[in-house]
């Protein structure tokens, strides 16, 4: 059945269209009628019609006005102008609205007849595709979770099922070979930035699995994976990119991922920490995934990115991986505190599963301690020398208790937490310092977060954060009071004219300088210049 909406304000021109499609299309048309614009628009909202034929001059609201307001609702009605009107008057606007045919008054049998069966064949088309559109699409909408859910666990699961993988990106017809892993991880937000109550958040959000990759897909063009718990894991795929490119890249991803982050909070109420790995080839995206998860470890900010941060082997089942771990992460983030209690916890399994091992118990100590050590090599912590730790098999092989064992596992360990923790301050104050002669050296030209960003090679985010915890102040601010410090010393000792301070200053309105000046300083630069000369 086509819907078929005639508007016009001649009764007989409405009678006549009626009588020729009834009769050379019988019982295949419903016919709606309006005689005027507001009718039309009126009558389309509620018909819905397949095809219109529409009058210019109408009552009110005219034939070309009314098809604008009918096309927002009715994107693929056809329509059809049957009008006494110059076609040329409105033959521009009808073709951008998509008129299939400009037939003049008075209106011939045959030209109605021709038009409509071309129009009806248009009509079958956008049906049957509208049709296979919705099959496919109803198909995809049950495989293809299926198979991005398939490829993310596959790249995870570390088993190097090669083929596997090959099977699903073929599946997916992803054509990059490299990309990277992006991880949401939801909770509850606290005071510091941490997420708790993971169960919790888990379970709540189960039911908001949809909406949530919808936002991240809004975002992305990526590979979404199922719930893991209270994470949902996310494969970007991109290829391998110069330096510069791959910097660029890195920004975007974290800017879109701030905004994504907000919009989950807003329309979804979930609270998130986002984190990515860096840019792998594809059949090892697992190290992409470890690198994101040693981000959200180590990093603080809502978004975190390893590019941005200093920063695997299966197990028998009661092995503590996570305590071993978080011991190693402790250390790497400089957590003291964090560090004993992960020693402790893990000597004490140690002692209760395999206390009648001593010499197991004794080199697995060994074995973390070096780990640890390490640790503290690679941060620039400690200076590595090959006799160093001469001494230590001979020291554990000679203990004759626990207790002991402990004691020296304590001290050795602290120490490289404590060397990273200080190497770590040191770093960021050395980040710091280049920022601020950076900012010394070119304040005078049009300076940016960006700017300075990249000649550091740290994201804007993470530099943000790290120049307003190391100085009190954020970046704007730093290079304001920069700039105004030059401004007070050329203004009191030299006879610069107002635009020449501008300049000298990194400002070209000097209305702005002065409203910046005086909302700094208190007075004007014009009553400073006065006062320090007097």
């Amino acid at each position: 059945m086509y819907k078929i909406l005639i508007a016009d304000d001649e009764e007989i021109v409405i009678n006549a269209l009626t009588f020729i499609i009834d009769k050379h299309f019988p019982g295949i048309c419903s016919i709606k009628t309006a005689k005027s614009g507001r009718m039309l628009i009126e009558t389309a909202e509620e018909f819905g019609p397949d095809i219109a034929f529409i009058d210019i001059q109408m009552p009110g609201i005219n034939g070309i006005s009314a098809m604008k307001e009918v096309r927002k609702t009715n994107a693929s009605t056809i329509f059809i102008i049957v009008s006494a009107f110059d076609k040329f008057d409105y033959a521009r606007e009808a073709i951008q609205l998509g008129v299939m045919r400009y037939i003049n008054k008075p209106i011939e049998k045959t030209q109605i007849v021709e038009t409509l069966k071309k129009a009806m064949e248009q009509v079958d088309q956008q049906k049957k595709k509208r049709s296979s559109d919705l099959q496919t699409r109803e198909k995809l909408e049950i495989v293809v979770p299926i198979i991005e859910s398939g490829l993310i666990y596959t790249m995870l699961s570390g088993k190097g099922e090669k083929e596997g993988l090959d099977s699903y990106i073929s599946l997916l017809d992803i054509r990059e070979k490299r990309g990277n892993i992006m991880v949401i991880k939801c909770g509850d937000l606290g005071e510091k930035g941490e997420l708790a109550n993971a169960v919790g958040t888990s379970i709540r959000i189960q039911g908001k699995y949809p909406q949530i990759k919808e936002i991240i897909k809004r975002y992305f063009s990526c590979i979404v994976g199922a719930m893991m718990g209270n994470m949902i894991v996310v494969y970007l795929p991109g290829e391998g990119m110069a330096e510069e490119e791959e910097y660029d890249s890195r920004i975007r991803q974290i800017e879109e991922a701030r905004k994504m982050g907000r919009d989950l909070q807003k329309e979804a109420q979930v609270q998130t920490r986002i984190a990515f790995g860096s840019n792998k080839e594809i059949h090892c995206a697992v190290e992409s995934y470890q690198e994101a998860l040693q981000a959200l470890a180590i990093g603080t900010g809502l978004v975190v990115h390893a590019k941005d941060l200093p920063i695997g082997c299966s197990y028998e089942g009661d092995y503590p991986i996570a305590l071993e771990k978080q011991l190693y992460e402790s250390v790497e983030q400089g957590d003291l505190a964090g560090t004993l209690s992960s020693v402790n916890q893990f000597f004490e399994w140690m002692v209760t599963d395999h206390g009648d091992s001593p010499m197991d118990v004794k080199l697995k100590v060994l074995e973390m301690v070096f780990q640890t050590e390490t640790i503290g090599y690679k941060s620039g912590g400690m200076t590595y020398r090959f006799s160093s730790r001469s001494q230590y098999l001979q020291d554990v092989t000679e203990m004759e208790d626990y207790g002991q064992l402990r004691r020296w596992f304590e001290k050795k360990v602290e120490k490289a937490c404590r060397n990273v923790m200080t190497k770590k301050e040191e770093s960021s104050v050395d980040l710091v310092e280049q920022a601020k002669n950076y900012i010394k050296e070119t304040y005078k030209k049009d300076l940016s977060l960006d700017e300075v960003s990249r000649e550091l090679k740290i994201s804007p985010y993470y530099f943000s954060k790290l120049f307003k915890k190391k100085t009190g102040k954020n970046f704007i601010e730093y290079l304001t009071e920069i700039r105004i410090q030059r401004a007070k010393e050329l203004l009191g000792s030299t006879d610069m004219s107002m635009k020449e301070v501008c300049a000298q200053t990194g400002y070209s309105d000097p209305n702005y300088f002065s409203r910046i000046f005086k909302k700094q300083t208190g007075v004007s630069p014009t009553e400073y210049k006065e006062g320090s000369q007097a």
